[in-house]
């Protein structure tokens, strides 16, 4: 039944009719506001994170996969936050014995989301970006447990740069590597930093002022990366190489990482006197003593873990 306002009969009922739209109308705006105002939070603070890069734990393994295929998982700064904020708010989870860096389809990483380096961002905006990478690399080299790169695809610049600078890459044969970012007027400078410390300078300075790709293979050759195995044995094989460091003693491999990157910036005089200690002290923490008594008894090491 419809009600017509402006006559005897039924101005008690449109009067009630409406209040009651108007009543409706102030709720929509309400939740409209509302939702936009959720909407606008999940869009420029962590919720965002969780649809750009997932991150799933199963048997000792965690897995950070990078999921924004539109961008060709750029490395946008709320990328790299979400990346990140993962491996901050996992690595001192005591089940965890290693984390895997993944992407979903084709592209590794491209690199830098271009449109963050526009000139209308400005010098600051640049400068947020690239010490953000910069953290990100910091951060994996100081997780107490090993960063696996898999790769199935083209890394690319920062892409390229985030690869080198895992503790353990592993990658498909149809895998690329490049550092093309003069192509686009913008030299490769921060990913050339960690390309250059994990292959030799003729194949970085190759790589960084040419701009051209490099396969799987010379990859492997030049030593960006860990391992090349077939695309369809791709994930088996990084198992395999979880599987073999979750049988260590996590307290264990967190001593032997540390140690092995800070004695990499040493002398080789320095970096043996400090690594005598470092293994003086191994044999003086429970797992150390434990391995090597399971040794000597001819039995499989019981470890618990703990620094």
């Amino acid at each position: 039944m419809q009600y017509k306002c402006g006559t005897d009969q039924t101005a008690d009922r449109c009067t009630v009719h409406t209040a009651k739209q108007t009543l409706i109308v102030h709720n929509v705006k309400m939740i409209s506001t509302r939702f936009g105002g959720f909407l606008r939070h999940v869009r420029h603070t962590g919720g965002a994170q969780r649809f750009l890069s997932t991150y799933t734990y199963k048997d000792g393994i965690g897995t950070i996969m990078l999921d924004n295929e539109k961008t060709l998982n750029s490395l946008s700064l709320e990328m790299m936050n979400s990346i990140q904020s993962h491996i901050v708010a996992n690595q001192h989870q005591v089940e965890l014995r290693c984390f895997i860096l993944a992407a979903k389809g084709r592209v590794f990483s491209a690199g830098h989301n271009l449109k963050e380096l526009t000139t209308e961002q400005g010098p600051d905006r640049h400068k947020q970006v690239f010490h953000k990478c910069s953290e990100l690399v910091d951060t994996i080299r100081a997780a107490p447990v090993p960063v696996i790169a898999q790769v199935d695809g083209l890394a690319a610049a920062a892409g390229c740069q985030i690869v080198a600078s895992c503790d353990i890459a592993i990658c498909s044969d149809i895998s690329t590597f490049s550092t093309p970012g003069a192509n686009f007027g913008i030299f490769c400078s921060t990913p050339g930093v960690a390309v250059v410390r994990a292959i030799p300078r003729m194949r970085a300075s190759y790589m960084l002022l040419t701009g051209l790709p490099i396969t799987a293979a010379e990859a492997l050759e030049a030593g960006l990366v860990s391992k090349v195995v077939a695309k369809d044995r791709l994930h088996e094989e990084v198992s395999n190489v979880c599987k073999a460091i979750a049988s260590k003693s996590r307290s264990v491999i967190s001593l032997g990482k540390k140690f092995f990157y800070k004695q990499i910036a040493l002398d080789v005089s320095s970096a043996y006197v400090l690594g005598e200690q470092v293994m003086v002290d191994n044999l003086a923490t429970t797992d150390g003593r434990e391995g090597i008594r399971s040794f000597v008894e001819k039995r499989p090491p019981r470890w618990t873990h703990k620094e």
